[in-house]
């Protein structure tokens, strides 16, 4: 007889959420393009660095402590009522490939849930350079960026 904690992934699951997952990630060159339509000739180029760029910085504090944040802890104890998670997960410690997925969904691995996660981080604050188009600089873009990464 199988033992009962072996993880039995499901192809088919984990290959619709892979789907999803890139779909998700090219709406971001989508969104540039479309926000590169939107603004004048001189402000093509910031507003298209600035999504992209999201996509790098998102990836790099996503995997740094971003997933643990959002996904780590218990709730109601010690962490802040559940809403802010600790450091557990920091730089994706134990996740691997055979790690199933929170949640009770042992049907796709952790990374495929990890990388689903990080592609809705990279596209929203990449919605939102929309609404300050030639309003700030890249640098404060870029602080907006990582303080919105870390506090929401």
């Amino acid at each position: 007889m199988p033992p009962t904690d072996v993880l039995k992934l499901d192809t088919g699951n984990t290959g619709f959420m892979i789907l999803a997952a890139s779909l998700v990630m090219l709406m971001t060159p989508g969104l540039a393009f479309f926000y590169g339509g939107l603004v004048g000739r001189k402000n093509v180029l910031a507003i298209m660095i600035q999504s992209f760029v999201s996509m790098g910085w998102t990836t790099v504090l996503w995997y740094i402590c971003g997933y643990s944040l959002c996904f780590s802890g218990t709730y109601g104890h010690g962490d802040v009522l559940g809403i802010v998670g600790n450091l557990d997960m920091a730089c994706l410690h134990r996740i691997g490939l055979n790690t199933p997925a929170p949640f009770g969904n042992n049907t796709i691995p952790a990374i495929v849930f990890v990388a689903y996660q990080m592609m809705f981080a990279i596209i929203t604050p990449a919605l939102i350079t929309g609404a300050f188009t030639n309003r700030v600089t890249f640098n404060a873009y870029m602080i907006f960026l990582t303080c919105w990464l870390l506090l929401v």
